[in-house]
């Protein structure tokens, strides 16, 4: 008869914390008889798992003195996939039980039986990671950058160590450039490093899927102060050069705005609002068409006024018309 597998490495796990376990304790922790623990041991032992039988009124069953289990042999990209996969599944609640966040254990023991080098460079990558949207909302990534390039990196943001990459922007032109890195982020499915771009003398974000050939240089450098590498990805998404610069004014707090326009689309600056308890915001985009605009305008169900530009006005009156046309036309006739 199969052994479920999930209880035969629990039973691993109780045995490997020491001592010796009765037959009738560990029936009671797999929710399993007596009979069925003795056929769980068999199973462990046709592994080369060395578990004794210890007889008498206190006996039960103990690993040999001396056994640990063997470093878990992972390379380095099936190591990284599983911590971020685990990662991801706790912030969508996938991994969250009613006794506890099984993600944050299942990571433990992964961790414990990694090699030290492997898990010292992952344990750089958690610790410099941030997301742009909370927990259970958007935001884990989709994909994972090449570890050749993400533990570098990560490395270099953990211990404030400049670097050297080969980049290619989004219209394929490639350079050179020595960054200071501060932080790693997770937006919409991609990666971004935020960096001071000593190349250019300014603070830039890189996606990391187009990032190349990372050196590690000699030196360090200090962080500057209050930085929040999540908030400069959104900010340098929102103000990236795009064909049409909009500037708008909606009757709306920014919570209801982001609704419809999340913060890596828009800005949006609450005004005084001294005479109204409904105040009203300035709202700037920078996008490559307007014509989904209008409805996104009309889906926040606000008083809107456009500043610029002008060919918007037209596409919202368009939009306007098609809706009141559609609203005054008569059902057809029953046949």
């Amino acid at each position: 008869m199969p052994r479920p597998i999930a209880r035969v490495l629990t039973l691993l796990e109780l045995l490997q914390s020491g001592g010796i376990r009765t037959a009738s304790e560990l029936a009671d922790r797999l929710d399993v008889d007596e009979r069925t623990v003795r056929h769980y041991v068999g199973h462990l032992v046709d592994l080369d798992v060395p578990v004794e039988s210890v007889r008498g009124r206190y006996g039960g069953y103990r690993l040999t003195r001396g056994f640990r289990m063997p470093p878990l042999m992972l390379s380095d990209d099936e190591a990284l996939a599983v911590l971020l996969g685990l990662v991801a599944g706790q912030r969508e609640g996938l991994t969250t039980t009613t006794t506890g966040t099984a993600s944050e254990t299942a990571a433990a023991k992964i961790r414990r039986v990694l090699p030290e080098r492997l898990r010292l460079r992952l344990d750089a990558v958690l610790r410099s990671l941030a997301f742009t949207a909370p927990p259970g909302e958007a935001g884990a990534p989709e994909f994972a950058p090449e570890t050749g390039v993400l533990l570098p990196v990560a490395d270099a943001v953990n211990h404030h160590r400049p670097i050297s990459i080969r980049y290619t922007n989004a219209n394929g032109d490639r350079s050179e450039r020595t960054l200071h890195p501060h932080g790693l982020v997770a937006h919409s499915g991609k990666w971004y490093v935020t960096a001071a771009d000593l190349t250019t003398g300014e603070d830039r974000t890189f996606r990391l899927d187009r990032i190349t050939d990372v050196r590690t240089l000699p030196g360090s450098f200090e962080p500057p102060a209050d930085l929040d590498p999540a908030e400069r990805v959104l900010t340098g998404l929102a103000t990236a050069p795009y064909r049409h610069e909009v500037t708008l004014r909606i009757q709306a707090t920014a919570e209801h705005i982001h609704t419809r326009l999340p913060p890596s689309v828009a800005i949006v600056e609450e005004l005084p609002a001294p005479d109204s308890t409904d105040g009203w915001s300035s709202v700037e985009l920078r996008v490559d068409r307007l014509d989904w605009l209008p409805a996104v305008l009309a889906s926040l169900d606000r008083p809107f006024i456009i500043e610029r530009p002008e060919e918007l006005r037209g596409l919202v009156e368009a939009l306007a018309d098609r809706l009141t046309h559609s609203a005054r036309r008569d059902p057809p006739p029953p046949e």
